[in-house]
């Protein structure tokens, strides 16, 4: 394989072109073509950003010669299908969070993608962060003091109607899959493994979750409270509490450029990133991607599949709990 990583996206709605944004601005990796369902659609979108080749199916994507790794970036209830064109023309695969909308489907594709030897990896780009690696790795090195509460929250207001992405259920619409994953995973990140999740929720009239609101245990005792909103604007901001101070990630906490630490009695600390912040974000989990495919692995040690995996049955049993079912549970 050449030096350089060869994209596809697949699909052309607002994440795909957020995530060519930064793609361009990546070293190592180059936006080599586009798929849609639409041909108009795709050739738009490779002109716009540059793509060697448009293609008006996935499947003539999935078998361009001259793709490494296809970025799957429809809603999550395609997800599964995207990721199996991918996988059976012989390519890598970054899938857009969640992985799919259920557990089944997840682990159908963990093993779509070990049966064709394939690397795979979800699109949490939070967890290729480098600010938030940063505090992660200061947090279990004990520089923080012990960690003994955390609050997550992201939301935004939808005004779509029922047909919206968000709030259709066929979709995988609810605040949970699209939002509530950013608390769980900063949480999981801060803390480790949750230990018992609880959560109580608001619903739609077509049964999706608008408003959502979850408690969460963790090793030694410690707390979290993660919220996710289709109805309000939230602060999307986190916050971890210890013994010895609080940590506090401003707006936009799944993505941010830096943190401010503030001992008891102290004065507060900006915290950066010992790397640079990639465009918006985006850039670190392609450059993270174009790693591993080049080194030959096939997940991500910032984004291991086994987390994946654990998170989708932690959203599995929070659906249950608050009463949200998909026609492929």
């Amino acid at each position: 394989m050449a030096e350089t990583t060869r994209w596809g996206i697949l699909a052309t709605g607002k994440i795909a072109h957020k995530l060519a944004e930064d793609l361009a601005l990546t070293p190592g990796n180059e936006l080599a073509a586009v798929g849609s369902r639409r041909l108009e659609a795709a050739e738009a979108f490779a002109q716009q950003h540059g793509a060697g080749a448009a293609y008006g199916s996935y499947e003539e994507l999935a078998a361009d010669p001259d793709v490494d790794v296809i970025y799957v970036a429809t809603p999550h209830s395609l997800h599964l299908e995207g990721a199996r064109l991918a996988f059976e023309g012989g390519k890598h695969v970054l899938c857009e969070k969640p992985l799919t909308l259920n557990i089944a489907q997840a682990e159908e594709m963990v093993a779509l993608a070990r049966q064709h030897d394939r690397f795979l990896m979800e699109a949490m780009w939070t967890a290729c962060n480098p600010v938030i690696r940063r505090l992660g790795d200061d947090l279990r090195a004990g520089r923080f003091g012990t960690p003994r509460q955390a609050h997550a929250e992201l939301g935004f207001r939808v005004d779509g109607g029922p047909d919206h992405r968000l709030l259709d259920p066929d979709l995988g619409g609810g605040a949970l899959l699209d939002m509530g994953i950013y608390p769980l995973t900063f949480a999981h990140l801060m803390l480790g493994p949750a230990e018992e999740l609880t959560a109580t929720a608001t619903l739609s009239e077509a049964g999706v979750d608008l408003d959502v609101a979850i408690t969460g245990r963790y090793a030694g005792g410690a707390l979290a409270t993660m919220t996710a909103s289709l109805t309000s604007g939230a602060s999307r901001a986190a916050a971890v509490a210890t013994d010895e101070g609080r940590l506090d990630v401003p707006a936009e906490f799944h993505h941010p450029t830096y943190a401010v630490w503030t001992p008891t009695g102290g004065e507060p600390e900006r915290i950066e990133a010992d790397e640079p912040v990639i465009g918006v974000g985006y850039g670190n989990e392609i450059a993270e991607v174009g790693r591993c495919i080049q080194a030959g692995l096939r997940e991500s040690p910032l984004v291991p599949l086994d987390r994946t995996l654990l998170l989708m049955r932690q959203m599995d049993d929070l659906r249950r709990q608050i009463g949200v079912r998909y026609a492929t549970d």
